[in-house]
């Protein structure tokens, strides 16, 4: 065999765990046919952090207007843009250099599985005892009239300028963090929702607030519609200028032309209409596919070993394991029931390191806590209170601790987490809306994982003043029942 394990995919599912393999002294190969790092590095988490950071500080400015805030705090796309191609740029060639310092080898091209122990790049194949397939997700694009017209997350986190009004198809994490975005520009968007809720998995009465604040700020939903096509509206060809941006306002019909973009030379006067079942019709200058994404292994060679896959990718057992045995899967192309994130995707490359050194038995998961990275955030761990407002077994006690600690939280007064608790007062879950709502779900992880109880929460000190230590503060009303 020329490798001990071959990984197909180079993200956090992959190399996190090939290190501790090479360490342990197997032969590692990491096959990546794009940029080393997957999405979340170079197309995902990294780039949206970036670009949501400005817009982030905006709105909490927001909190001190009347008392103290001295003109705007605007954000200028083109230099953000600017910025997050640099740093984005530099996440790749990083990688490649840690993989070297890890010695692990690396084959750049597509790979496909041609057998149970041989994986072909290009012209070349190898031969290895252990497969892990770590492709990922790509963009869910819908099979739609007018589907070339659309957008997805990718497009959009490395747009040259903001559209004035863009459709967004979907209100899941992308769709609605998205919308924050636009709407702390001060540009509009309409949200088209299938269903009758945003945010399907988080607390519906937090991502109803949510709303409210987009609503006030030009973000319009559009619930239980289905998206049947997508028309341009009068297309221009120009065959020797590449049209970089329009800015198609119904009051605008200005171009703004770039010689050097690397875009499609087409553009669209009046935008485009996007036409609903119902009948209603939307008009912007930006269309965003945001919904979902689906396991990306196509092409890959599954059918050459008999293995089969759905939109939630390839099912495996407890231990990583699909219907090959010597063939894995590991992160979000894994079918496992487990959120599809990167902290989990990490998880599974650690264990299934263990798992491949006859080191670990089934796997087994911490509390996952999950954030929409919206304005303002919100965070889910745990026990989730649409289960416990419904059992017996738990009990959901509100804290508003922006209202009665606003002055510690830069002026923030509404701030609040519902904390779950079973019977004998352990905490099991959370869900927070608050401007960092992600750092007080790690507390909470860190708690329920741990079982602190009430009373080793109220014996400790607390760095003050902070988010954590005024929430954590007021959770003396649950152990003291106040």
């Amino acid at each position: 065999m020329d490798y001990d394990v071959i990984y197909i995919g180079s993200g956090n599912a992959a190399w996190q765990g090939g290190r501790f393999l090479r360490k342990a002294g197997l032969k590692i190969l990491i096959i990546e046919e794009s940029l080393y790092g997957g999405t979340c590095a170079n197309r995902g988490c990294n780039t949206k952090a970036l670009l949501d950071a400005p817009y982030e500080i905006k709105a909490l400015t927001d909190n001190f207007e009347g008392v103290g805030k001295s003109g705007n705090f605007d954000v200028n796309w083109p230099d953000l843009m600017k910025f997050k191609r640099k740093r984005i740029a530099n996440m790749a060639p990083f990688l490649d250099g840690k993989f070297d310092e890890y010695d692990l080898d690396v084959a750049h091209g597509k790979g496909v599985i041609l057998d149970e122990h041989t994986v072909q790049v290009a012209d070349k194949k190898f031969t290895t005892d252990k497969i892990v397939i770590c492709t990922g997700l790509k963009p869910v694009i819908p099979d739609i009239k007018g589907k070339e017209y659309l957008h997805d997350s990718t497009d959009f986190l490395d747009i040259d300028e903001l559209p004035k009004h863009a459709i967004i198809i979907g209100a899941g994490f992308v769709g609605m963090e998205f919308a924050s975005i636009l709407a702390e520009a001060g540009h509009e968007a309409d949200v088209i929702i299938r269903g009758d809720m945003a945010l399907k998995y988080f607390h519906q009465p937090y991502v109803q607030r949510v709303i409210e604040i987009l609503k006030e700020k030009n973000i319009r939903f559009h619930f239980n519609q289905t998206v049947s096509e997508v028309i341009a509206n009068v297309e221009i060809e120009n065959p020797t200028e590449k049209i970089l941006n329009v800015t198609c306002a119904q009051n605008s019909d200005e171009l703004l032309r770039d010689p050097e973009a690397k875009v499609d030379n087409k553009a669209y006067e009046n935008g485009f209409t996007v036409n609903m079942e119902s009948g209603l019709s939307l008009t912007g200058d930006y269309v965003i596919a945001a919904m979902g994404r689906e396991a990306n292994v196509e092409d890959i060679g599954l059918e050459n070993v008999g293995l089969t896959y759905t939109k939630s990718g390839i099912k495996v057992n407890g231990h990583l394991q699909t219907e090959v045995p010597n063939i894995y899967a590991a992160g979000d192309v894994a079918d496992t029931g487990i959120a599809k994130l990167v902290t989990v995707a990490i998880h599974h490359s650690k264990y299934l390191a263990k798992e491949l050194l006859g080191e670990a038995d089934e796997i087994t998961y911490p509390v996952v806590p999950a954030v929409a990275y919206t304005i303002p955030r919100i965070a889910t761990v745990g026990v989730p209170a649409y289960i416990a407002e419904k059992s017996d077994e738990y009990d959901v006690h509100t804290i508003r601790y922006g209202r009665s600690y606003s002055l510690e939280l830069k002026n923030d007064t509404t701030a609040e987490a519902k904390v779950i608790v079973d019977k004998d007062l352990q905490i099991v879950g959370a869900e927070i809306y608050a401007a960092d709502a992600e750092n007080v779900a790690n507390m909470f992880a860190f708690i329920i994982n741990k079982k602190i109880t009430l009373e080793e929460l109220d014996y400790m000190i607390y760095a003050f003043p902070s988010s954590s230590s005024v929430c954590l503060y007021k959770l003396h009303n649950i152990h003291y029942k106040f």
